[in-house]
């Protein structure tokens, strides 16, 4: 049996180098794509290169050429698109680049597999943005943080799309694209519509990779600012338990394809802002100081995904506990600390 080929665009960004890792250490020939603009590509390319063995195209999903060499030299067994630009305030600020790489760059990924690999599976990492304010379900404040009063397991994929911002747009215009090209060409590609993930090798900055962002700014003394009350919530998933998941859906083609799955930590990994700054106070042994600004427009009080379909389908679920992976993530920081001079 031949060793099993992948390609991750995005490969060295945080998701993707996780990944990289992940499958090389399952045996697998890894090719990673990426243009290293977003900092702190460089540092994890390096430490994917220190015990790593795995193939480098240094290449933008935005440029179709180079898009289809890097399909057409390779027969891949899956195909794990991750590239993007990650921002909704960056896209409201800038939304044809957002467009360009979200939305353009996944069809040309998508057309490159139809073309020269269609048997591989495609695994596109969407977003629940796709949902956008998901006004219907009733949000209320329940003790010291907001949750659903009529939503027990979550938001399910059954949820109307909504597609609000312009990272909204381009993700949920990708997502659908996906979705598409499994009915029409027979592409096995589905979907999954990730909540917050988190993990060691995020550079995260104060508009994305929350988690990780709290982490590094409270070890390394950087202002917090926290919008709205804090008290809002997300279900978190750290990026071990979702590297599971992206394997089980690759070795399950005929159950992903054409699907679309929310994918995050669920009601038992639920997270909010001021419960982050509590358990960072706790593992440091400080007071961290806060500063306070007015509600974001768009922000959610409330996110939590519904996995059920996931766990029907993959027979999988988050094993890794939110104390454990944010202790994981404080460790990390102060290993690397040195590299946050030059990233955030």
């Amino acid at each position: 049996m031949h060793a099993k080929n992948v390609l991750i665009t995005g490969g060295a960004g945080f998701v993707g180098c996780n990944a990289a890792r992940y499958f090389c250490s399952r045996n697998w020939n890894v090719t990673v794509l990426d243009n290293l603009s977003r900092a702190g590509t460089d540092q994890n390319l390096e430490w994917l290169r220190d015990g790593t063995s795995f193939d480098f195209e240094r290449a933008d999903v935005c440029d179709r050429a180079a898009i289809d060499h890097a399909l057409s030299h390779n027969r891949y067994d899956a195909v794990i698109h991750l590239a993007a630009q990650v921002a909704v305030t960056t896209s409201v600020v800038d939304p044809r680049a957002d467009f360009m790489a979200n939305a353009l760059g996944t069809f040309n990924v998508l057309d490159a597999v139809r073309r020269f690999s269609p048997e591989a599976v495609v695994i596109f990492a969407s977003t629940n943005k796709v949902y956008g304010k998901i006004a219907s379900a009733v949000t209320e404040l329940q003790g010291e943080r907001y949750g659903y009063t009529d939503r027990p397991h979550g938001i399910s994929e059954t949820e109307p799309l909504d597609f609000l911002s312009p990272y909204g747009c381009s993700k949920g215009a990708a997502d659908q694209y996906t979705l598409d090209f499994a009915r029409m060409y027979g592409i096995p590609a589905t979907s999954f519509r990730q909540s917050c993930i988190y993990g060691t090798r995020q550079f995260g900055v104060e508009d994305q990779g929350w988690v990780a962002w709290f982490t590094i700014a409270a070890r390394l003394g950087r202002d917090i600012t926290i919008y709205g009350d804090g008290r809002q919530i997300r279900d978190v998933l750290h990026v071990d338990d979702l590297l599971r998941a992206y394997e089980a859906a690759i070795q399950a083609p005929d159950r992903i394809a054409g699907q679309a799955f929310n994918i995050g930590g669920g009601p038992e990994q639920i997270l909010s802002l001021l419960d982050l700054i509590a358990l960072l106070e706790r593992r440091l042994g400080k007071k961290i100081p806060l500063k306070w600004q007015d509600w974001r427009p768009g922000d959610q009080r409330a996110y939590v995904s519904d996995i059920r379909k996931l766990a029907t389908e993959l027979d999988w679920k988050p094993e890794i506990g939110l104390e454990s992976g944010v202790i994981g993530l404080i460790d990390w920081v102060n290993e690397v600390r040195d590299l946050f001079v030059e990233t955030v």
